[in-house]
């Protein structure tokens, strides 16, 4: 019976990992706010249960990445044989520039890593991160200039560079990734059908480098349930990401952004709330 109550929570997992890693409004911060309530319980001790979850919430990711892959397979893949030399040359191009802008990103994350995480983890850093950025989204619907870049083939050498600078402030606790790469683009000039999309693209390298890392980095072995329930939450992740991120595209194609600078918000106010009520852990949005 406990077996089954950790897969049950292992779709849950699943299905807030995929809807709120494209969405910009923090895939981890949702992920750790959920664990609050229902945690993952496979060991004995409370210490292994901690670092599997450590691990969990960044390999679930998996799942996520592999809905892209599926998704834009056709304009992902240079090796189909039907493209023309022109459609390949394009494709590689695309590869080119979400590898750019994720250089910046690998290098200032293994450089500020350890500090961001001694210096800004925490609950408070978290909730003052998501308002901050809820108001910005908000602010940048108002005042959003025309934009220049209308495709990804549109991208240059310096705009993909800049788009990764905005990329690694999502090292800073709520942030997000995602949330960081669409304000970026489109401060940057990309309309939002695009800043949306090559966030998309961003999120392979830099997400299966994550997940690689911290597979390499665990110390414990996971044992038969702990991969079980690992498999279940990246299938559930994938199954939610294809439906988010089709659903995401249309969204954005007719709508503005300010409705997840509300959500982020009234969700950072609520994390302050709980905090100040003494109802989060310190390590909380780590």
């Amino acid at each position: 019976m406990s077996m089954i109550l950790e897969i049950l929570k292992s779709i849950v997992f699943g299905v807030v990992q995929g809807i709120t890693e494209w969405l910009p409004i923090s895939s981890t911060g949702h992920l750790n706010f959920v664990n609050l309530f229902m945690p993952l319980n496979l060991y004995e001790t409370a210490a292994m249960n901690a670092e599997y979850w450590n691990m969990y919430k960044v390999v679930i990711q998996f799942g996520s990445i592999l809905a892209v892959l599926v998704l834009y397979w056709n304009k992902l893949n240079p090796f189909i044989p039907s493209k023309t030399a022109n459609e390949k040359r394009k494709t590689y191009r695309l590869w080119l520039m979400a590898v750019i802008a994720t250089i910046p990103t690998g290098i200032i994350g293994l450089l500020l890593e350890d500090i961001v995480d001694e210096k800004l983890s925490g609950p408070m850093v978290f909730g003052i991160m998501l308002i901050v950025y809820g108001i910005l989204f908000i602010v940048l619907e108002k005042f959003q200039k025309k934009p220049v870049i209308r495709s990804t083939g549109m991208i240059t050498v310096p705009k993909a560079f800049g788009v990764g600078l905005f990329q690694s402030l999502a090292l800073i606790p709520g942030t997000s990734r995602s949330g960081a790469t669409i304000l970026g683009s489109t401060l940057l000039g990309f309309n939002r059908p695009t800043a949306v999309e090559f966030s998309f693209y961003l999120a392979i390298p830099t997400m299966l480098g994550a997940s690689l890392l911290k597979l390499l980095k665990m110390k414990m072995a996971m044992g038969a349930s702990g991969i079980i329930v690992l498999l279940v939450g990246m299938i559930t992740a994938f199954a939610a990401s294809m439906i988010c991120i089709q659903s995401l595209m249309k969204y954005v194609r007719t709508h503005g952004f300010k409705v997840f600078g509300i959500y982020r918000i009234v969700f950072g106010i609520l994390i302050l709330i709980l905090l100040a009520l003494g109802k989060l852990p310190t390590g909380f949005g780590a």
